[in-house]
């Protein structure tokens, strides 16, 4: 079994030579065919999330060599005597925000939101992930059917795409003028654009410094974009909207992104964060009252969102996000392009 792994944070990644796993209990071993790279694993590979102010947040329970790549798909090679109804062959993605199973929060059905020990893969100390040939998933409960999908989106789906999905849900009903924005059209971004359209059955506003990003989304279904570059953006899109977004999901998390957030969302409205990209925020607290506004995280989604969205895809609801496919060998150039943000869609490694 070959790994890219992290042997000292911020420096490229590894060639890791271990014995291939055997599955015991529930387990099955997955080769793996298809791993998406995130931004969390940048945050990751540098051993840190920026908190502000100077201020960081260490991970220093981390356990070096660390296997990143929490978007999985591949092909069932072993499993376990415990096993049942999974055979030798069989392609899926993998969900890989695991939990203890029994925390309130897993006994909840949210697994991603664990408080007694996560064992999420490719994020959680000791737990490798999919910058491998192979990689193990703890009960076949966590695979997930991607249908007539293309396998490496099938892979992209199990963070970006779920992510993108349950930041959506947690958006609410609309009313008939109401409007949603996107901030940030990267690869989560962009799943957030499709699945507000089959959420709410038209396209999302766009916001992002990036033309060529701003262009993907206009043809992934944004109703309009917005150069946050522009001084005039936020007023101009105030205009538009006649008061401004009723949510506004900032798929950034930065210091800029959620100040044009805040701009952006109108009196009663909700800013929702889900990117790590690090920083602070400050607002004086009377303004919560005054503009009657909410603000709120999103970190991933659960098993159970996990098949409603999934459902959503192979129904033919969701349009397919660009991506492209590099060897494993290029995972550390990946994290770097992907760091200098260089990289529109997904990009997908390839064992």
């Amino acid at each position: 079994m070959q790994s890219q792994a992290i042997t000292e944070f911020g420096k490229p990644l590894q060639l890791v030579e271990t014995p291939t796993p055997t599955p015991t209990g529930t387990e099955v071993l997955l080769k793996v065919r298809n791993a998406g790279v995130c931004h969390s694993d940048v945050h990751i590979h540098d051993g840190y999330f920026d908190m502000g102010g100077g201020n960081k947040l260490p991970l220093a329970n981390m356990t070096l060599p660390h296997t990143l790549g929490h978007e999985i798909e591949g092909e069932v090679v072993a499993v376990g005597p415990d096993v049942k109804d999974v055979k030798v062959g069989q392609r899926f993605a993998a969900f890989p925000w695991i939990g203890c199973g029994k925390c309130p929060s897993c006994l909840r059905g949210e697994e991603n939101l664990c408080v007694g020990g996560p064992r999420q893969l490719g994020c959680s100390s000791g737990v490798a992930g999919g910058y491998a040939t192979h990689c193990m998933v703890p009960h076949p409960k966590y695979l997930i059917d991607y249908g007539k999908t293309d396998p490496a989106l099938g892979a992209a789906y199990m963070c970006s795409g779920l992510t993108g999905y349950a930041a959506m849900k947690k958006v609410g009903k609309l009313g008939p003028d109401d409007q949603v924005l996107v901030v940030g059209c990267g690869g989560v971004g962009m799943m957030g654009v499709q699945f507000a359209k089959a959420l709410f059955g038209k396209g999302p506003l766009a916001a992002d410094i990036d033309e060529g990003r701003l262009d993907a989304a206009k043809k992934a279904g944004a109703s309009a974009t917005y150069n946050t570059k522009d001084p005039n953006a936020a007023k101009q899109l105030m205009a538009d909207t006649k008061g401004g977004a009723y949510a506004v999901v900032d798929f950034v998390g930065s210091e800029k992104s959620f100040a044009f957030a805040s701009q952006c969302v109108r009196r009663g409205g909700k800013v929702i964060i889900v990117g790590l990209f690090g920083g602070s925020m400050s607002m004086p607290l009377p303004m919560f009252p005054f503009r009657t506004i909410s603000i709120g995280g999103s970190m991933t989604g659960s098993l159970g969102e996990t098949k409603e969205m999934m459902e959503l895809v192979k129904a033919g609801k969701v349009d397919p996000i660009p991506f492209s496919k590099r060897p494993l060998s290029a995972a550390s150039q990946t994290l770097d392009d992907l760091r200098e943000g260089k990289i529109t869609g997904r990009v997908v490694l390839t064992p």
